[in-house]
């Protein structure tokens, strides 16, 4: 066991597993968090009002229940838990019923019988072996996958685009609609190469474990990581922004859970020019408008069912979505903009005072968007649930801006750590065996600019820890 030293800024998920990892292999690990309370994009807050929990980023969670970070740690030992609706997703449709995503391939099936050999065709391999392929989608995309074979036939089906593949393979709008919306988690056009794979993978999870919500809001992921790293000794610091690697004591190791643009304030005087001429050139992509809404009952969705949805979807059939999703890259914004609704409070009872629901919503947007879409979004939800504006109580607008003043790594409002269109996509931050290593002796990336990418996993951490410290004992 080494009894180095190790330096982590920036506590996120990612930063907070990579220091467990550091940790548990016998570093003295310190944290430094710029906020006042570790978690990134993975935190909650009351912003509501008291007897509220409002999650402030992300709030439903596929990739973070099946985590192989997660499970090593144990999270659900150290007081995690899980809320689960009854569908994981709805998609409202404007002249008929929502179509909603099942935590069964069978039952999401029943309900388009003309698409229901290709549904399965699709999803099929992939809701067979939902653990295998999120540990598959959470590796690093330049080198052997863990699970080959199953890798080989996720890669058949991510290629074509998402608008492609649902005008060509479904011949119902309901199945063409619930894998568009899949597909634009994205957060890139629908005519995008391989945003078919984000409809997969999405649908496939919702398919087995479902999108679950962390009981007592996201913020309790983190909770549950700070009793590991409790347990393990290591020190966090919070209230403290790091601008320059000389801030930091002696280690033999740093981690930056940053996205490249930060990396260039902290230490660009120290990377490869070549490195650093790529981190200025880096590209941030869609961004989120958000609204989180206090309501006297639940949302009245023209299809009561809906309100039994974690996740809703509103935007209308495919080819609405695709077309929104155009105009946003384009840098416009469009009238009817896609909006992502989550519905914690109807399954757990904490986050809002007794008779009231907290309601998560944003809307996608252009990069550094400057507008107001609170009334676009308001309208898009009273679109498919007449009756939504007058049972709003309070509600918090909170714009690319703003996001980027709570957490500087959501850059213009990009909550994945940078586009992933062009070479984005698969050289995160660049081409390389080692995307982790910064060039620089002991220095390392470790946040969703590396692989795999956003979401609440923790999984860019645990590589990036593990690779440096599989570096450190050859050297």
């Amino acid at each position: 066991m080494s009894n180095g030293k190790a330096n982590v800024v920036g506590a996120g998920p990612n930063g907070l597993v990579a220091a467990a990892v550091l940790a548990q292999n016998g570093f003295d690990v310190q944290v430094f968090e710029r906020n006042a309370h570790p978690g990134g994009a993975a935190a909650s807050g009351s912003t509501l009002g008291e007897g509220t929990i409002v999650d402030l980023g992300a709030a439903a969670h596929p990739f973070a229940y099946g985590s192989p970070a997660f499970a090593h740690f144990d999270l659900a030992g150290h007081g995690l838990q899980w809320d689960f609706h009854d569908y994981p997703l709805a998609h409202p449709l404007d002249d008929g019923p929502s179509v909603f995503l099942h935590q069964s391939m069978d039952a999401t099936s029943r309900q388009f019988p003309a698409d229901r050999k290709i549904w399965r065709l699709l999803h099929g391999p992939l809701v067979r072996h939902p653990q295998a392929i999120l540990e598959n989608a959470t590796s690093p995309l330049l080198g052997i996958p863990p699970h080959p074979v199953l890798m080989a036939r996720f890669g058949l089906r991510s290629l074509p685009p998402a608008k492609l593949l649902a005008t060509a393979a479904f011949r119902t709008r309901q199945a063409a609609a619930l894998f568009a919306g899949s597909s634009a988690h994205s957060m890139l056009p629908l005519a995008h190469p391989f945003t078919s794979g984000f409809g997969v993978l999405f649908g496939s999870l919702g398919q087995s474990w479902g999108w679950p919500v962390a009981r007592g809001g996201t913020g309790s992921i983190i909770d549950a990581l700070l009793r590991v790293l409790d347990g393990l000794r290591v020190q966090i610091h919070t209230g403290h922004q790091i601008t320059s690697l000389a801030q930091l004591p002696d280690a033999e190791l740093t981690f930056l859970d940053t996205t490249p643009r930060q990396v260039v304030q902290i230490a660009g005087g120290q990377l490869p020019p070549r490195l650093r001429r790529r981190f200025e050139r880096w590209r941030y992509g869609t961004a989120a408008f958000k609204v989180d809404y206090l309501l006297d009952g639940p949302i009245p969705w023209q299809d009561a069912r809906t309100a039994r949805a974690g996740t809703v979807h509103v935007i209308g059939d495919a080819a609405e979505l695709a077309a929104a999703e155009h105009q946003v890259a384009s840098g416009k914004m469009p009238d009817r903009p896609f909006v992502m609704v989550v519905q914690p409070s109807s399954v757990d009872a904490s986050r809002a005072p007794a008779g009231r629901h907290v309601i998560w919503s944003y809307a996608h947007v252009p990069q550094g968007y400057a507008g107001d879409a609170g009334a676009l979004i308001d309208a898009q939800i009273e679109r498919f649930a007449p009756g939504f504006r007058d049972r709003i109580v309070q509600r918090v607008d909170t714009s690319p801006a703003q996001l980027q003043a709570w957490d500087p790594n959501l850059v213009g409002g990009d909550i994945g750590g940078g586009s992933l269109s062009g070479t984005q996509q698969f050289f995160r931050p660049s081409a390389s065996l080692n995307p982790y290593s910064l060039g620089v002796p002991g220095l390392y990336l470790c946040s969703s600019s590396t692989p795999p990418g956003g979401g609440v996993h923790g999984m860019a951490g645990w590589h990036a820890a593990h690779r440096a410290l599989r570096e450190l004992a050859r050297t």
